[in-house]
């Protein structure tokens, strides 16, 4: 989800535009010609090329922070090959902090894999440059039905399905219940009784008056840039605005620096000032005990539920006016424009997408599984579990993905300087919104407002 997006900015900026679009068609070589409809041919027939086994090779991140799905990758590649005759994957797995670099440098010289995975936010620039194929004529209707609404909403950009994730994502507040039931808090219970922006304020008081005296974790300690728009967009939506006008994906005045942008950051920022949140410098102070409220993700659930058994739960996030609201979407994988074997390909993916697979999987790294099957067999998921409001806020539209534009990646650096400049350093909020519109809106025009690829 990350701060690579900075190095691809500084990359456009000095190479420029008209470059920009020679490095997309010289991506795109091997397609008839750069923006013709050949780009949108079926990428699979239904027919394996070629006799013998068809080896594909598979790129996927490798972060230390959760090794656990690189080990779990690697014994799902195994079993894949052991059990299949006609296709055998090579994977190799790549740094996370170097990641998205690594697919750039591919791209340019026409060396990517034919299986990529990827941050869900990137498909929209992967999809529009041509480094990836549509993988529409893929995917069967009984798995579209299994699919959560969310991931086929992540991987879809112009009217097409490029990408696909066996896992989605969770958001919400964790709290420790015992201590707000002692400070007489009521607890929700569910989206529609999110605690009022006005009513959580309240909250933060009454849990410094019982002794926590910064009672909210932000979780701002990290160097994930991405956290500050995954984890705050949703406060704009739930104000009633957004960051760009979604119909067209070319307005961002009146969007990103809108009233309702004001007026949420504006509330963050006042938190911040009041002393409410934890210091951005300190770590794990929900876990430690010293902030009873942290606003996270799925990633934080084993551990704070092992600090605290039995007394950490997870709530929605703050009503900002219009309803609470959440984000959704990480990381999926993609059949690349250099693959010549998308049926080859979409054997692997296709395993990978099984229920047991997708439960091994989000078994190991905490994620929400991709598919109702898997949610099923799913105990913190299934209906009744610990974890099931995240299905809740992904089947009933209270999560909603981050804007599907191929400028989605200045968009969010845009967002985290504004969110740091107003909410940590205290800065005017306007004038910080309008300059973060300024330099969304000259992406915009350098790329000519990212026409679609030709279908």
């Amino acid at each position: 989800m990350y701060s690579d997006a900075t190095r691809r900015l500084r990359l456009r900026r000095r190479i420029g535009p008209a470059s920009v679009a020679l490095v997309s068609c010289l991506v795109v070589a091997t397609l008839a010609a750069c923006g013709e409809s050949s780009r949108s041919d079926s990428t699979c027939d239904g027919e394996l090329g070629g006799p013998g086994p068809t080896y594909i090779t598979a790129w996927f991140h490798d972060s230390a922070a959760v090794s656990a799905e690189t080990t779990t990758l690697r014994e799902q590649v195994s079993a894949f090959n052991a059990a299949e005759r006609d296709v055998q994957v090579k994977l190799i797995t790549l740094p996370l902090g170097d990641y998205a670099r690594q697919v750039e440098v591919a791209a340019a010289h026409g060396s990517l894999p034919d299986i990529l995975d990827f941050d869900g936010p990137n498909l929209y620039n992967y999809a529009w440059s041509g480094k990836l194929k549509p993988i529409d004529s893929c995917v069967s209707t009984d798995l579209r039905e299994d699919l959560l609404p969310s991931i086929l909403q992540q991987g879809t950009y112009a009217d097409r399905l490029w990408g696909i994730g066996t896992f989605d994502s969770g958001l919400g507040l964790y709290v420790r219940p015992s201590i707000l039931t002692s400070a007489g808090i009521r607890i929700p219970t569910g989206p529609s009784d999110a605690w009022t922006v006005d009513e959580f304020t309240g909250v933060l008081q009454r849990l410094r008056e019982a002794g926590f005296q910064q009672p909210l974790d932000l979780q701002l300690s990290g160097e994930n840039r991405e956290w500050y728009t995954y984890g705050f967009a949703p406060t704009v939506w739930s104000a009633g605005g957004d960051l760009i006008n979604r119909a067209t994906y070319r307005e961002v005045d009146g969007f990103l620096n809108g009233p309702p942008a004001v007026n949420a950051f504006t509330v963050l920022q006042q938190w911040f000032a009041a002393g409410y949140v934890v210091d951005p410098n300190t770590n794990d102070a929900f876990a430690e005990g010293r902030s009873p409220i942290s606003w996270g993700g799925h990633w934080v659930y084993d551990r704070y539920t092992t600090a605290f058994p039995g007394d950490a739960e997870v709530v929605p996030l703050p009503n900002f006016g219009n309803g609470t609201a959440t984000a959704s979407g990480s990381w999926q994988w993609g059949i690349t424009s250099n693959a010549t074997d998308g049926d080859a390909v979409w054997r692997f993916l296709a395993f990978l997408l099984g229920p047991q697979e997708v439960a091994r999987m989000t078994g190991a790294n905490g994620a929400v599984p991709a598919t109702r099957s898997a949610v099923r067999i799913s105990p913190n998921f299934a209906p009744g579990g610990p974890e099931h409001l995240y299905i809740q806020q992904l089947e009933d539209g209270v999560a909603r993905p981050r804007p599907q534009t191929p400028v989605y990646p200045a968009l969010s650096d845009a967002f985290a300087r504004a969110f740091d400049e107003v909410v940590v350093q205290g800065r005017p909020v306007k004038d910080s919104l309008d300059a973060a519109v300024q330099r969304v809106e000259g992406e915009l025009r350098d790329h000519q407002f990212y026409p679609p690829p030709a279908r």
